[in-house]
């Protein structure tokens, strides 16, 4: 390699959360990493407004945190345990209840801001001492040489790297450079966030309530001084009607979305600021080449209904820090394709079924077919009265079965 370019044995592209672990899961590797980001990240304070982007954290996610030492920076700021799932079908009587007590568990899963969570893995990951955050950096060019890839950066800067990841989201700069493939399907469909007080606690309940026009789901926030009557909420809504809802005043939205929500929770007394994105799908055909891998949204970005995507990424990460040890343990090229192949046999098979599991659910529950809405009530209401059908979904929500990494196992 060239001595006027950076050198390093692993580029990661995109220090979000998913970019973030993986550097982490590699610290004491004695690989040197470079993680780059476009925009810095600050620390959040308990105090702080709620940011709208939340992610619903399986317990598998979270044993990953726990593992690298992020778990304590989120949990001195704030996250939410919730304890109990609601679902059901407007169209209908079918309701499923699961709840942690069944399984003997504390809690199902974990409400944790994004941006906090970005802070708390960026941080852990960059007080590694071979781990090197190059921010702010943005990748402009990426070539494949006979023995590593040079990227090229927006100031010019460039660096050379055995292994080169895109961690870099839905619309990755690597992918496309490193023209790879993907899938595409449009949902027509626009996701709502925000965050609303409520007048009734949520009782620390993820709640989800399915419509033909979409599904809404009030997801349990938890203050500073512990309050319960915070949520954050993802409507996804058919394109026409989103900008609809978008359109209202305050007041009406808050109106609109009590009723949506069955008053449920009772009024929603406040709403913050709407955000919203388009619903699309997007799944890269292969997730490696010789020397580069993707992982996260940039091989695959699904619908939010499930709340799995930054969990499928956390465990993306997971594995392919996981077959890099492998490598080196057996004295074998970790960056090769061999390596990176047992990388994407074990999660592209995983994250494709949840991807058209996800797609599935999206057109069952948005179908008027009298015969279908019949079959999705009677199936909701069979697992209601199945406990051990109950539990299997509840462990399969929680992140706990599967080929899962042994970090996401166990703290």
């Amino acid at each position: 390699m060239t001595s006027s370019s950076e050198t390093f044995d692993i580029v990661i592209v995109g220090a979000g959360m998913v970019g973030s672990l993986l550097a982490a899961l590699l610290q004491g590797s004695g690989l040197s990493v470079a993680l780059l980001e476009r925009a810095p990240v600050t620390a959040p304070l308990a105090d702080d407004a709620f940011e709208p982007r939340v992610s619903a954290l399986t317990r598998a996610s979270e044993n990953l945190l726990r593992h690298v030492g992020a778990w304590e920076k989120v949990a001195a700021v704030r996250a939410c345990p919730y304890t109990d799932m609601q679902v059901w079908d407007a169209d209908g009587s079918g309701r499923v209840e699961f709840s942690a007590a069944e399984l003997g568990e504390s809690h199902l899963g974990v409400l944790v801001e994004n941006r906090l969570l970005q802070w708390a893995l960026t941080d852990v990951a960059t007080q590694a001492t071979n781990v090197t955050l190059l921010c702010p950096a943005q990748l402009t060019a990426l070539e494949r040489l006979p023995a590593y890839w040079q990227l090229t950066l927006a100031d010019g800067r460039q660096l050379q790297a055995a292994l080169v990841i895109g961690a870099d989201g839905a619309q990755s700069v690597v992918r496309r450079l490193a023209d790879l493939p993907v899938r595409e399907t449009d949902y027509a469909q626009r996701a709502i966030v925000t965050t609303v007080r409520t007048e009734l606690p949520h009782r620390f309940t993820a709640r989800q309530r399915f419509s033909p026009t979409g599904p809404l789901a009030f997801l349990p926030l938890k203050g500073a001084d512990g309050g319960a009557h915070h949520c954050s909420i993802v409507w996804s809504q058919d394109e026409a009607e989103a900008q609809r809802l978008l359109a209202l005043d305050d007041d009406a939205f808050r109106r609109e979305l009590t009723l949506a929500f069955e008053r449920t929770l009772g009024e929603v007394l406040e709403a913050d600021s709407r955000y919203s994105f388009p619903l699309r799908a997007v799944h890269a055909t292969g997730y490696a080449r010789d020397g580069l891998a993707l992982i996260g949204d940039a091989a695959h970005a699904i619908h939010p209904l499930a709340g799995q995507g930054v969990n499928l990424g956390l465990l993306d990460a997971a594995v392919l820090a996981e077959e890099i040890r492998r490598a080196q343990a057996r004295a074998l090229p970790w960056w090769s394709g061999d390596t990176l192949a047992r990388y994407e046999r074990r999660r592209r098979a995983h994250n494709t079924l949840i991807l058209h599991s996800m797609t599935g659910f999206r057109e069952l529950f948005a179908s008027h077919n009298p015969l279908l809405v019949v079959a999705r009530n009677l199936g909701l209401r069979a697992t209601q009265h199945l406990l051990p059908l109950r539990q299997e979904f509840a462990r399969v929500a929680m992140g706990l079965t599967g080929d899962l990494p042994a970090a996401a196992r166990h703290p």
